[in-house]
C-alpha cells in the first residue's frame, strides 16, 4: 500500500466519531479558499492552484514547488489540500522516516502510473530538509523529467538545506507568518463548524487574546489550545470558555497588555527606562513581560537599537553593535529562540557604562540649524573639483590634514555662525573617557595650540 497522507480508514473512524481526531485535525480546509492566510500564494493561476487543477496551463505543466516557513503556518495543510482536491495520484513521504529506497520505489510507482494510465503523480516530501545531498540527488531525475511533481516542505533556509540543482528545477514559495486576523478567523470557524466545537461554546474577546497569545502565529498550537479550554469548559458545564479556564488549561497567566494600547508603550518604556538606569534585573522583568505577551521581537530589538546610542552611545562602543547583531539574529530566527538573543542584549545594555553625549550633542546642533545658525559653508571647503571653481575662490587655502604633523590642520571648518561652538560633551564613562580626552586634543589642535598628550 502506498503512503498517503492520511488513511482511508482514519478518515472513515474522523466521519463516524469526530472527537477521535485532534481539532486541529479536524479543522484542517478541505479547499484552498478555506486556507487561513497565504492568500500571496493563492491566486488565481498560482501553483498551487494549478497543482489541484484550477486553470489550464496548456502546454505548461505544474510545476514542482518548495514551501518555507516556520512550523504551524500551513505547509502540511497545503499538502493535505492538494492531496483532497487534485485528480493527479497523491503520495506522501517524510524525510525523517525515508529514504532513497523509499523516493526510487515512489518513482518506480509514478512512471507506470503515467505510462500506464495516463496518471501523473504529486509526491509530498516533508521536512526535506532532513534528507542528505545524496537523498536530494535521487529526486533529481524524476523532478526534471516531471515524473512526479513535487511538494517539498521545510523549516529550515532552503538555500542552505536544499541542493541547488533541486532548487533550480522549483519553485520556491515562502509562507508568511499567521496574523492576529487570520487566527481569529480558525478561531471562529472551529468555534461554530460541525466539524469542530459546533457551537458548544463561546469565547470572549479576553479569552481570545490570550489564545492568540499563547499562539504565538502557529494555527495548530491555537486549535491545540483551543480545543484543551473547550473541554475544560464543558466538564465544568460552562457554556462560555472564561479567561481563567484558558489560564487554567495553558498553564500559562494571562499578561496584562495590549499590544496597541498604553501598556504596549508603557512597558517598552519601563524596559528603555530600566536599561538607562542599569537595572538589570528590571529591564529582564520587563522584556519577559514584552516576550510572554506576544510583541514583535523586531519592535523590541528596535528598542534596544536606539537605547543603545541614546543611553549608552561612546561610553561602550560595542553596544551598537551588540544591538544590531541582535536585530539581525530576531529577524532571522523569531521566536521562540529570539528571546535569548534579546536577553543577551539587554543584559549587555544595561550593563554598559551609560553616557547621553551623542544624543546631547545632535539635539545642541540640531537646535541650532532650526533656529537659523546655518550660514554659508567657508570657501576653502567648498567643491574645487568642477570648471570655474578656482575663480570662485572655493576649495582654495585648504589644508589637507594627511599632510601635517599629527593629521589635524589649524583651519575653520564651520560656518562663521557657529564657528567655537561644542555640541559634542563626552563624559569620562567608560570607553568615552578616551574620546573626551582625543576630542579636547583635536580641538586644541584646530586652533593652532600645541596640546599635550
Amino acid at each position: 500500500m502506498e503512503p498517503d497522507l492520511f488513511t482511508a480508514a482514519a478518515e472513515d473512524r474522523q466521519e463516524k466519531d469526530p472527537s477521535s481526531s485532534p481539532l486541529a485535525v479536524r479543522m484542517r480546509p478541505r479547499t484552498l479558499d478555506e486556507v487561513v492566510g497565504q492568500r500571496h500564494l493563492l491566486k488565481p493561476g498560482s501553483p498551487l492552484r494549478r497543482l489541484v487543477g484550477d486553470g489550464d496551463g496548456g502546454p505548461a505543466g505544474a510545476s514542482s514547488v518548495i514551501l518555507w516557513g516556520p512550523p504551524g503556518i500551513g505547509k502540511t495543510t497545503l499538502a493535505y489540500v492538494v492531496s483532497k482536491a487534485t485528480n493527479k495520484r497523491f503520495v506522501e513521504l517524510s524525510a525523517i522516516t525515508s529514504g532513497v529506497k523509499e523516493v526510487r520505489a515512489v518513482i518506480d510507482g509514478a512512471r507506470r502510473a503515467a505510462g500506464g494510465y495516463g496518471k501523473e503523480t504529486v509526491l509530498f516530501l516533508d521536512e526535506i530538509h532532513r534528507f542528505s545531498k545524496a537523498q536530494q540527488d535521487s529526486l533529481l531525475p524524476a523532478v526534471e523529467n516531471r515524473w512526479v511533481t513535487l511538494i517539498a516542505a521545510t523549516t529550515e533556509n532552503p538555500y542552505f538545506s536544499v541542493i541547488s540543482p533541486l532548487l533550480s528545477r522549483s519553485l520556491l514559495l515562502t509562507l508568511e507568518p499567521l496574523t492576529d486576523e487570520d487566527l481569529k478567523g480558525l478561531l471562529a470557524r472551529a468555534l461554530t463548524d460541525g466539524r469542530g466545537l459546533g457551537g458548544a461554546v463561546t469565547l470572549p474577546e479576553d479569552a481570545e487574546s490570550h489564545l492568540l497569545r499563547v499562539a504565538g502565529g502557529d494555527a495548530r498550537r491555537a486549535l491545540t489550545a483551543l480545543e484543551a479550554a473547550a473541554g475544560a469548559a464543558i466538564a465544568k458545564k460552562e457554556a462560555e470558555i472564561t479567561l481563567q479556564t484558558v489560564e487554567e488549561t495553558v498553564d500559562r497567566a494571562a499578561v496584562k497588555y495590549d499590544r496597541d494600547g498604553d501598556q504596549h508603550y508603557d512597558v517598552a518604556s519601563a524596559l528603555i527606562k530600566s536599561i538607562r538606569g542599569s537595572d538589570v534585573d528590571a529591564a529582564l522583568h520587563y522584556l519577559a513581560r514584552m516576550i510572554e505577551a506576544g510583541e514583535d521581537p523586531r519592535f523590541i530589538a528596535r528598542r534596544l537599537m536606539i537605547s543603545a546610542s541614546e543611553d549608552i552611545g561612546l561610553a561602550d562602543p560595542n553596544a551598537l553593535p551588540i544591538a544590531v547583531a541582535a536585530a539581525q539574529a530576531v529577524a532571522m530566527i523569531g521566536f521562540p529562540e529570539a528571546a535569548l538573543t534579546l536577553s543577551h542584549a539587554t543584559i549587555a545594555l544595561a550593563l554598559a557604562p551609560k553616557s547621553n553625549a551623542a544624543t546631547t550633542a545632535i539635539g545642541a546642533a540640531l537646535a541650532d540649524v532650526r533656529g537659523g545658525l546655518a550660514g554659508p559653508v567657508p570657501s576653502h571647503l567648498r567643491d574645487g573639483h568642477y570648471k570655474g571653481a578656482a575663480k570662485l575662490g572655493h576649495a582654495q587655502g585648504y589644508v589637507y590634514p594627511h599632510d601635517v604633523p599629527g593629521g589635524i590642520a589649524a583651519q575653520q571648518y564651520a560656518p562663521d555662525a557657529i564657528h567655537g561652538r561644542r555640541y559634542y560633551e563626552p563624559t569620562r564613562h567608560g570607553g568615552e573617557a578616551r574620546y573626551a580626552d582625543v576630542a579636547e586634543w583635536a580641538r586644541a589642535r584646530l586652533k593652532g595650540e600645541e596640546p599635550q598628550r
